[in-house]
């Protein structure tokens, strides 16, 4: 795909974000799109982001969990970037009309305390690089009309992040079990999705190995201080203004959000 293409399609995901309108499936109008031309209209995208004065602040890992692969016909996760204009505090009201056909994933942050490079990253490596671990939920969203995406459209709109929001308290991941870990989340007042960090590649420090051996192997690092969002834990859970959500994690902790 060459780069004036690249540079339309990230341009019209950009426009939709901003927007908040949809694109046809970019798989529907481009057969041949590959996963390396995906990523590459991911950055074009996040580049017009940060030309708006947007930060990147962290990454997020996505399609972590078996079922999504088998859905997607793919075997290894994704990944996008997280800005300072998606987050927000816990418990903050999100207006709804910001986003366009947002679900609510819960998810285990990881916060770094120090720069970390791959290839040859380990899980040892991830844990002595980690400052501490909260619980979050990511509210994902997609500019592709209905949902209707395979990998190189997820992956093309930014892995389908819309906002994330992090919870108050940061624990150590070397004192929690972060695979056994159980979750709940709540949607006004009943419990709509259980999971375990299992879901996650097994183990979200897994998934934040790939990232980093990933992200390696495209000349990239992760810095003191980013966010990186680990993978779901169960379920998307459609919201709608109204709708309050409640995430509890094992020892991690947990996250309230409303939507307005």
């Amino acid at each position: 795909m060459d780069q004036n293409l690249i540079n339309q399609l990230g341009d019209e995901l950009y426009t939709a974000l901003v927007k908040g309108e949809v694109l046809e499936p970019l798989t529907n109008r481009h057969a041949d799109i590959t996963i390396e031309d995906a990523y590459a209209i991911q950055q074009r995208m996040l580049s017009r982001r940060i030309e708006a004065g947007e930060a990147v602040i962290g990454k997020k890992i996505g399609v972590t969990s078996k079922a999504v692969q088998n859905m997607l016909g793919v075997h290894q996760p994704d990944f996008g970037w997280l800005t300072d204009g998606m987050v927000y505090n816990e418990g903050e009201a999100i207006p709804i009309d910001t986003l366009i056909q947002p679900k609510a994933e819960g998810e285990i942050a990881f916060v770094l305390k120090e720069d970390i490079q791959g290839p040859g990253v380990t899980a040892a490596d991830v844990l002595r690089a980690t400052e501490g671990v909260m619980a979050c939920f990511e509210i994902v969203d997609s500019r592709i009309r209905d949902w209707k995406i395979r990998i190189q459209d997820t992956v093309a709109d930014n892995a389908s992040c819309g906002v994330f929001v992090l919870g108050s308290t940061l624990v150590d991941p070397r004192e929690v079990d972060l695979v056994t870990c159980g979750m709940v989340l709540e949607k006004n007042g009943e419990v709509a999705v259980t999971g375990a960090g299992a879901a996650t590649l097994s183990s979200p420090v897994n998934a934040v190995v790939w990232l980093i051996n990933m992200l390696g192997s495209l000349g990239i690092g992760l810095k003191a201080g980013e966010v990186v969002l680990s993978g779901a834990l169960g379920a998307m859970v459609p919201v709608a203004a109204g709708d309050s959500l409640r995430v509890s994690i094992g020892d991690v902790g947990g996250c309230s959000v409303r939507f307005v």
